[in-house]
């Protein structure tokens, strides 16, 4: 048995666009569904969202059989956690809050059997070498893992260079929510201060030959991104998605709901 290929890797070496959506209701079935939409890419989202191990393992499987990538976001980058995110077959994880050079480079090392990395060696047991039927997996398995690193905070911006030279790391993402409130601009993900530093860290990244990415919902600053170079995307929310349907569904009986103004869109 062969190691599965990172086509998603592939594409931001190459500079092909991803556009992405975040899977936040933790659930294998509504994540399947979201799987035959056509993104190129779909966040499973530990950090936010009711995720642990076992419901991400499902989501995983029922992805598996579509062409919409799997990326994993754990609630922290913590070796143990992404020991686990690995072994169930996470092949591009999105690690938050990295806020230096230093920390970028642990996760990296979380990712890497030793003497490389730190990664504990754990494949008969894994789905991710499909328990030691895949050949070659220990020696092969970092060629084809993607890691992102998120960038949401002052401090983390002001070492974003660093941060993005880090051999290893294949991408960095911005964190518009975070980050506006690490600005002063809490719930204002939009602000044109924000948006402004996000397309100075997108060229700076991509100066370093680095892929980097953002989230996105409002579909103007979706099209500024990517236009400054970004080549992932997340252009919005399953729960924003349902939960905005079903307002308008109800509205069109029952009358106007309020909406939020374009600085508050941008974000989660």
């Amino acid at each position: 048995m062969l190691l599965a290929k990172n086509h998603f890797k592939q594409a931001l070496k190459e500079g092909r666009p991803q556009i992405g959506l975040w899977a936040a209701l933790a659930d294998g079935y509504v994540t399947e569904l979201l799987a035959t939409a056509g993104f190129d890419w779909l966040l499973i989202d530990n950090e936010h969202a009711p995720n642990d191990v076992r419901s991400t393992l499902a989501q995983l499987q029922a992805v598996a059989a579509y062409s919409s990538h799997p990326v994993v976001r754990p609630v922290k980058s913590d070796s143990a956690l992404i020991k686990q995110l690995l072994d169930i077959g996470a092949q591009t994880l999105l690690l938050p809050m990295i806020d230096t050079a230093a920390q970028a480079q642990e996760a990296v090392s979380a990712t890497r059997y030793p003497p490389v990395g730190i990664r504990g060696v754990g494949s008969a047991l894994a789905r991710a070498s499909r328990w030691n039927r895949v050949q070659g997996y220990l020696n092969d398995a970092a060629n084809e893992l993607c890691v992102l690193v998120q960038v949401e905070t002052v401090a983390a911006m002001s070492n974003l260079e660093a941060i993005a030279n880090v051999e290893g790391v294949d991408g960095v993402f911005f964190g518009p929510a975070d980050l506006s409130a690490s600005m002063g601009y809490l719930g204002k993900p939009g602000d044109p201060a924000v948006r402004h530093a996000i397309l100075s860290g997108i060229k700076t990244v991509s100066a370093t030959g680095k892929a980097s990415g953002v989230l996105a919902p409002d579909r103007s600053f979706a099209d500024e991104y990517l236009k400054a170079g970004a080549t992932f995307v997340a252009v919005g929310t399953d729960t924003v998605l349902l939960s905005r349907a079903a307002a308008d569904l109800a509205e069109s009986y029952k009358g106007a709901m309020p909406h939020k103004s374009k600085e508050e869109r941008g974000g989660y």
